[in-house]
């Protein structure tokens, strides 16, 4: 996958029925800040595991009040993991590091990948 999909209310059951790789999702909202910061780290995520069997994925809370009910939002960022077999994996609320969204990654992957690793490709 080598953009990032918008979930809504309306497409997140049938996108997830019809996956069968990790999910990295970001609930975000566009008066946050520090979602805005994150936002702008996904086409480096995406870039990163451009070869991974995986999807990099965005919800704007404002727009799905279903999602961020399901999700049971309290605050944002909100990054959830969801596995293979469609559970959630992992869940982070704040804003991290890219290296700490690569190892939140890494680990459901079972890869061990941090941010250097691109330079110490051989």
């Amino acid at each position: 996958m080598s953009t990032v999909v918008e979930l809504t209310d309306k497409n997140y059951k049938s996108f997830i029925e019809k996956t069968d790789v990790v999910v990295f999702i970001d609930f975000y909202s566009n008066s946050c800040a520090p979602c805005q910061t994150l936002l702008a780290f996904l086409p480096n995520i995406v870039e990163h595991y451009k070869d991974e069997e995986m999807v990099i994925a965005k919800v704007n809370t404002s727009l799905n009040p279903k999602l961020s009910k399901k999700f049971m939002l309290q605050s944002v960022p909100l990054t959830v993991i969801i596995g293979k077999d469609k559970m959630v994996k992992h869940a982070e609320v704040g804003l991290l590091s890219i290296d700490g969204y690569f190892k939140m990654i890494d680990k459901e992957l079972g890869k061990n990948k941090g941010f250097f690793s691109r330079f110490l490709k051989k």
